[in-house]
């Protein structure tokens, strides 16, 4: 059994096949394959059930799952520890790379008291969607990442904190008299939509999806930051990340509405780094430093 097999493993797992696990490791599907073949070789079961149109574990996968788990969890803890007997340094360069909205909203404040408490550091930020953030860490481009909800078997992730899209609109704005609405009740209200295919449009699409409804969208725009801007001129009302809006919403800029019949969108704020690669003291401290802000947040 060999550290190589356990990740494909759990990528065939997580991503419900040969072909897409192959993609995510960018391994070829016969790779996947041969690594997979050698572990239930070794182990002497098979591990999978496949089927013409689906691939799930057997039980013996299932029995195997939660110690793979943990496998990988010690192998980069145990590295970490042998990393952490290096010499510290508080010079160096730390790299970053961050959804688009994080990078706006959140990194600045942090990165702020950062570069005040170890100056020498060069920090380098890079933005991009969710899977550009992912390719950063595992191409060894970035030390941590900071996206939504990423889940991978080569990176290991901890959850920040919980950043909902909450549904908010201008104060002066006819529909935000009631600060409690039903969900059919917005279905006619005017709305904007931002970034078209992201994880924030389809969260607010599924809401009405699942309920059968069909929301007014007067306006799409391509990003959060246009959209709030637009929200703030009483063209429409918008479902928002918290983080985006905690301001405006705290300065009664914009006044956010609670949908009473419908689940809360949550997603998580996330940091990913890979497991392959010891995490520097420069990365840790930003690491520990980012905690904190977002505990207090």
């Amino acid at each position: 059994m060999e550290i190589d097999q356990i990740e494909t493993f759990l990528a065939v797992v997580s991503y419900g096949g040969f072909h897409r696990a192959a993609q995510a490791l960018r391994l070829s599907q016969p790779a996947v394959s041969a690594r997979i073949q050698s572990l239930e070789e070794s182990l002497g079961a098979k591990l999978f059930v496949r089927t013409k149109t689906q691939v799930s574990l057997s039980l013996a996968g299932k029995a195997l799952r939660p110690h793979a788990e943990n496998l990988l969890r010690a192998v980069s803890v145990a590295r970490q520890a042998v990393h952490e007997q290096q010499p510290a340094s508080a010079s160096g360069v730390l790299s970053i790379a961050a959804g688009l909205s994080i990078s706006t909203y959140l990194l600045p404040d942090i990165l702020q008291k950062y570069q005040s408490l170890y100056p020498a550091v060069k920090v380098s930020v890079r933005s991009g969607n969710s899977l550009q953030v992912l390719k950063m860490v595992l191409d060894g481009e970035a030390d941590l990442g900071l996206a939504r909800s990423l889940q991978h078997p080569e990176v290991e992730t901890q959850s920040l904190r919980d950043d909902p899209l909450l549904f908010v609109g201008h104060p002066r704005h006819l529909a935000t008299s009631k600060r409690k609405l039903k969900l059919r009740e917005v279905e006619s209200l005017p709305v904007i939509f931002y970034d078209r295919g992201s994880s924030d449009w389809t969260l607010t699409n599924g809401l009405f999806r699942r309920a059968g409804l069909l929301p007014n969208v007067v306006l799409e725009v391509e990003g959060i930051e246009t959209c709030k801007r637009m929200v703030l001129r009483r063209l429409g009302l918008a479902f928002l990340p918290q983080l985006a809006v905690t301001r405006e919403v705290d300065s009664g800029k914009l006044r956010a509405m609670q949908i009473t019949d419908a689940e809360p969108l949550h997603r998580s704020l996330d940091v990913i780094r890979s497991r392959r690669k010891p995490l520097e003291k420069n990365a840790q401290r930003f690491l520990d430093l980012l905690r904190s802000a977002t505990r207090a947040r």
